[in-house]
């Protein structure tokens, strides 16, 4: 990790955040770039670092939208136990090598949806981040987010122990003061579960009303924070949408209509493809061997009916249930399922930038973003996996990966 005052960074190409340019280059003064366009156009300033990549593109630091820096693949350790039996100490630990392997892989951003149950430990960690402290993508978190009482998890102990929840409940004219408390204590958004699995078969159902979303939507637009719902179902979509919700996390049975609803209300969708798919191998699912589960169809189905419609979809994996640093493997899954690469490409930054409504600052090459920046070997444009072969990668100026 050092830092360098200007660079000349002359790639074979340059994916600007919207489309694939050819021999352009880019320079970096301090924590911004100055310049960025064909390399006929730009001289090398003067005492510039020149550095050249053949073979290679550049492109924005990724941005994933859909984190949990404190959780870990469930297949090495479930999910109850990661949070009722490991201290929030160990869990902050384990997020600081969650935070850097997610760095080094080219992400220099990400949206974190909530701790699990290690309470305000992402603001921490966020702060950390921030001091350079440990290295990692700067941070947009949650904090604990939101349930309703009585259904989320961990659940069937003994109600004589005292369980501790994967986030914090609340109901009605509470979740005035719940939201509050949680912006008090760090939240730069909030992240509500609009459904979740307890209808009386176990399927996912409504766990807010309507005008419980509202509130919240409208404490949350008060203080210039926004709100994301977890939302499966389509009653909790609908519901979301029309409280205001910004984002819609991961959607599995969506239909038509609630695509057009989502699109006319300039909603972002999260599909968590990479989770889904995680959670069936874990369950012994040989993909490619065994015809797909009946959640992976959903989910293909689903994120069919979104792309066709044109919602806007984002990057966002539900990292953290496969191994952080993997987070490519989310848009490897959004082409597989039919998305062009190019919209992958922009999902993973421009759009993710402005979903974040940080577009100002990230998520594009021009002059006077932050120099948040990743070259990878290859050309993602024709293979998406090549944004697994990373070469170097600066964030806000400061080059942390150097394989030159």
């Amino acid at each position: 990790m050092h830092a360098q005052t200007r660079y000349y960074i002359q790639p074979d190409r340059v994916f600007d955040g919207f489309e694939m340019q050819e021999g352009w280059v880019v320079v970096v003064e301090g924590n911004r770039i100055v310049s960025a366009g064909p390399g006929t156009q730009i001289k090398v300033p003067s005492q510039a670092t020149v550095l050249r990549f053949p073979g290679c593109t550049l492109l924005p630091g990724l941005i994933e939208g859909h984190s949990h820096l404190f959780l870990y693949p469930y297949n090495i350790t479930d999910w109850d136990t990661q949070v009722l039996k490991e201290t929030d100490t160990y869990r902050t630990v384990r997020a600081t090598v969650h935070a850097r392997n997610t760095l080094m892989a080219g992400v220099t951003t990400v949206r974190d949806l909530g701790t699990e149950g290690a309470g305000y430990a992402d603001v921490a960690l966020k702060r950390a981040i921030n001091e350079g402290i440990v290295p990692g993508p700067r941070m947009v978190v949650a904090g604990r987010a939101i349930v309703s009482t009585g259904s989320y998890g961990p659940k069937g102990y003994d109600d004589d122990s005292k369980i501790m929840l994967g986030a914090e409940a609340a109901d009605g004219n509470e979740l005035i003061r719940v939201v509050r408390d949680q912006i008090g204590k760090g939240a730069d958004f909030i992240k509500v579960y609009a459904d979740y699995r307890w209808g009386p078969r176990g399927e996912d159902r409504p766990s807010f009303t309507l005008d419980e979303l509202k509130l919240i939507n409208e404490v949350a637009r008060s203080s210039g924070r926004y709100l994301v719902c977890h939302a499966k179902s389509k009653e909790a979509i609908r519901r979301a949408v029309m409280a205001g919700a910004e984002t819609i996390e991961h959607g599995d049975y969506l239909d038509e209509e609630i695509a057009q609803l989502m699109k006319q209300h300039g909603v972002t969708f999260f599909p968590t493809l990479g989770a889904v798919e995680s959670i069936q191998r874990y369950r012994g699912w040989r993909k490619g061997t065994d015809a797909d589960p009946a959640l992976v169809q959903q989910k293909k189905k689903s994120f069919a009916i979104v792309y066709r419609a044109g919602v806007t979809i984002g990057l966002g994996g539900d990292v953290g249930v496969y191994p952080h640093g993997e987070n490519v493997y989310e848009l490897e899954l959004m082409v597989e399922y039919g998305m062009s690469a190019i919209d992958a490409l922009r999902a993973a930054t421009s759009v993710n930038a402005r979903t974040l409504h940080m577009e100002n600052e990230i998520g594009s090459i021009k002059p006077g973003m932050l120099a948040d920046l990743v070259v990878v070997k290859g050309n993602p444009l024709k293979s998406i996996s090549d944004l697994r072969q990373v070469r170097w990668v600066m964030k806000d100026g400061v080059v942390y990966r150097d394989e030159k």
